[in-house]
């Protein structure tokens, strides 16, 4: 299965870290995924979060206005096996 996560923000550590807990998360499933960065405010805006960083997991925004821990991203994605 191949997962899509979005990280949303402007690029700011706090952004970084999400996106190397998501990795982490992907690495220790052994799942396949891509990891994108969602920096329009625009874009952002459009999808509904109000509040960066964020996550979004195969479209569906998982947290707001905070870096997931991940053990909790790994949570989610076992949600989707």
């Amino acid at each position: 299965m191949m997962v899509k996560m979005e990280v949303f923000g402007g690029g700011c550590p706090k952004c970084k870290q999400v996106e190397k807990n998501s990795h982490e998360a992907l690495a220790q499933l052994q799942m396949k995924g891509e990891i994108v960065a969602v920096k329009d405010q625009v874009t952002i805006l459009q999808r509904g979060v109000t509040s960066t960083p964020a996550l979004a997991i195969n479209g569906a925004v998982k947290c707001m206005g905070r870096i997931p821990e991940t053990p909790e991203i790994v949570t989610w994605l076992k949600e989707l096996q």
